[in-house]
């Protein structure tokens, strides 16, 4: 489990975006191999068989939330802002963890706005660096498949992240600049 865990862990908040039910269903997947480790045959990797595990958790979390409403508990600011804390790096500058901090939100915010199955597809592969094969012995689907998909889900983050970036820094009209229309 300690050699695991953290990759586990990581698996999961990429698909579900909240540190909490990442926790979760961290613990679920572990509750899940232990329970069922009699059924791991060596037909692939122990880490594609847990990552399985773990993305089906995931998965059967992301569809329970959509039947039942959710109440959020969010951390505030000084500022009344939304702030979740992360640990900070001692070798940046203020301006570079700030920086960091919000590539970061973006990229987390565009991967959340993916379907489930995209962005499960691209945390597999990107994150946890899964080939090809194992991605598609554990989701159960074609090797073609997984890299058409993978290229959809990474077209769409991509158009996400651009669409985001225009958003705060679209030029401000000729009205906007005090100027004539």
């Amino acid at each position: 489990m300690l050699q695991y865990q953290t990759p586990v862990y990581n698996l999961c908040y990429r698909m579900l975006g909240n540190q909490e039910d990442a926790a979760d269903m961290t613990q679920e997947a572990f509750l899940k191999a232990w329970k069922y480790l009699n059924s791991f045959h060596f037909e692939s990797a122990f880490t594609t068989w847990l990552y399985r595990l773990a993305t089906n958790c995931c998965l059967d979390l992301m569809r329970s939330q959509k039947r039942r409403p959710t109440i959020s508990m969010i951390t505030e600011g000084e500022d009344g802002e939304e702030q979740t804390l992360e640990p900070v790096d001692p070798s940046l500058q203020p301006d570079q963890i700030l920086i960091k901090k919000e590539e970061q939100q973006q990229l987390q915010d565009a991967l959340m706005e993916l379907d489930k199955e995209q962005r499960a597809i691209i945390t597999l592969r990107v994150v946890n660096d899964l080939s090809y094969a194992d991605i598609a012995k554990l989701l159960k689907i074609k090797e073609g498949t997984v890299k058409s998909r993978l290229a959809r889900a990474r077209e769409n983050l991509r158009k996400n992240i651009l669409q985001k970036r225009n958003k705060f820094h679209s030029p401000a009209s000729k009205n906007e600049e005090g100027g004539l229309p």
